[in-house]
């Protein structure tokens, strides 16, 4: 999208956000649901369903840069539609990338309309990832048959398609795509969560499921190389997700250190409050050109394993940072629901575990850096020593 249309488009979704999704932020938390019946007619109308889908199957094909900014303003909001919307459009794109032509034509419009969606199912309660796998997949034929079992498939409420990962040999993972009707696939909500409220969680269980050998995505044994380019720009996205909801707690402290008095003085005229404001631009200022590196080299057609992991980790202890020292300029009064810290405090904790713990952003990390990863940064300089 070029930029001048690209600025009309993204002023109107912000508008869109505040105007129509702002206010159904007591509804959902009251009942822990979202009305779908109202909310996905906003989400396609305003365009949010088809941010990142190329527009030659009907989207916007919004870069990376362009992006990041739409899915903070959304972590600004409730974050139970936050994460709809982050995973509608994070695994379109991944389908985007490493989906067959056949299998983007078939899948990808309808999700502009939000007649599909794609979720991402490689979460399983028994085992870990990757090589870990306890799924299987086994070509009998022309089909392949699925037993095992995922949870934590967030979206799993709305999805018409998975992308599954299942072990397809001994030494193998391969990736293929589910559709939700496929006899043998249950689906089962998990509970409430702490916070981004309404968002659905399910449990796949597939039990003898059959999918056409067409439906896998390129050929046997490249799943953990689909699943490392899905996660890496992914974790991008949840660290712009971290800006959002930082930003907004920062805003919310700031005008209400303003606005409080204590022994004649707003409170923003005290050392201490000051300090916290100060700590919390820090984050947000750091963590805004950190992902603004990380996009524009993932828009000129680099891997980021390395930018990815660090974004991802520094932004969900940023926002961590933030959203504990908001509670503190608020007092008392941020713990309760008169205003959004209490929820944004919730909602950003799962920034914690999306697209994989801290755990795994270190080992990602240090694997990378290890193994002689080289910086594409204007300040890294030449090797030493």
């Amino acid at each position: 999208m070029d930029p001048q249309e690209y600025e009309k488009f993204r002023r109107d979704v912000f508008a869109a956000i505040w105007r129509d999704l702002d206010p159904l932020e007591a509804e959902i938390e009251d009942n822990e649901s979202m009305p779908m019946d109202r909310l996905m007619p906003m989400l396609r109308d305003m365009g949010a369903l088809g941010l990142l889908v190329p527009a030659r199957y009907g989207g916007s094909g919004l870069t990376i840069e362009q992006y990041l900014p739409i899915i903070a303003e959304f972590a600004k909001v409730q974050g139970g539609i936050r994460v709809l919307v982050h995973v509608h459009n994070s695994f379109a794109h991944a389908l985007s990338e490493i989906g067959s032509p056949e299998q983007c034509a078939a899948i990808l419009p309808g999700t502009v309309t939000g007649q599909t969606s794609v979720a991402f199912a490689l979460t399983e309660p028994d085992h870990g990832t990757g090589a870990d796998l306890g799924t299987t997949a086994t070509r009998d034929g022309g089909v392949y048959v699925l037993a095992g079992k995922k949870w934590l498939i967030t979206n799993s409420d709305i999805a018409s398609h998975f992308i599954v990962f299942a072990r397809t040999s001994p030494t193998e993972v391969s990736a293929l795509v589910v559709e939700r009707d496929r006899p043998g696939l249950s689906i089962e909500p998990l509970p409430e969560t702490m916070g981004c409220k309404g968002g659905e969680h399910g449990v796949l269980t597939f039990d003898g499921v059959r999918v056409p050998a067409a439906n896998l995505i390129g050929a046997e044994g490249e799943g953990q190389a689909h699943l490392e380019r899905a996660l890496e720009i992914s974790r991008v996205f949840i660290a712009a997700s971290s800006l959002g909801t930082a930003q907004r707690a920062l805003d919310l402290s700031l005008e209400h250190a303003r606005r409080r008095v204590t022994f004649g003085k707003p409170i923003a005229a005290r050392q201490a409050v000051q300090r916290y404001l100060a700590e919390m631009a820090t984050d947000v200022y750091a963590l805004r050109h950190m992902l603004l590196d990380a996009a524009r080299k993932w828009d000129a057609g680099q891997r980021i394993p390395l930018e990815a992991s660090l974004v991802k980790l520094f932004g969900l202890e940023a926002v961590g940072r933030v959203t504990d020292r908001a509670l503190l300029v608020h007092g008392g009064i941020g713990y309760t629901r008169r205003t959004p810290i209490e929820r944004l405090y919730r909602d950003a904790r799962l920034n914690w575990l999306e697209e994989g713990p801290p755990t795994i952003q270190y080992l990602v990390a240090a694997r990378e850096l290890v193994g002689g990863y080289e910086w594409a940064d204007a300040f890294a300089g030449g090797r030493h020593g």
